[in-house]
């Protein structure tokens, strides 16, 4: 399991690779990231968790929380899509996205994969460019709308 402990005060944060955590606090990271819908099952966040790659959560020690998180999908052999990378917005600035961000890498690197992509939002790439993240010239981000 991978661990990095951060930290910064007044908070103490750790962040480390798990396979399960609170349904609630991963609904509220969720929520965070204006990802989740009324009509979704929070039973559902165990099954997402257990059939990502890697799922990291950063954890407030003195509150025991969920204060963000950020996952992997991959088959573990050829390419790795980090998604889901979210902080709460009262611990936003502190360098816990950083930190998330960070040891997802590490772990996709330390298990072969080399080929790790991303869609990062309008004007975050400098949030990504230090850890070797950069543009795809000539490719763009689709998603399927089922409801058209």
């Amino acid at each position: 399991m991978g661990v990095c402990a951060l930290t910064q005060k007044p908070d103490a944060v750790l962040v480390a690779l798990v396979k399960s955590w609170d349904e609630n606090d991963i609904v509220q990271l969720y929520r965070a990231g204006r990802w989740w819908k009324d009509e979704y099952d929070p039973a559902g966040i165990s099954g997402l968790m257990q059939g990502s790659f890697a799922f990291v959560v950063a954890s407030d020690i003195t509150t025991g929380h969920a204060i963000g998180m950020g996952r992997v999908i991959s088959d573990g052999v050829s390419d790795a899509y980090i998604q889901d990378l979210v902080v709460l917005p009262s611990y936003r600035g502190r360098g816990i996205g950083l930190q998330i961000l960070t040891l997802l890498v590490n772990h996709c690197k330390q298990s072969g994969l080399t080929w790790i992509g991303l869609i990062a939002e309008p004007d975050s790439e400098a949030f990504y460019t230090p850890l070797g993240f950069e543009r795809m010239p000539g490719y763009i981000a689709m998603i399927y709308r089922s409801e058209q």
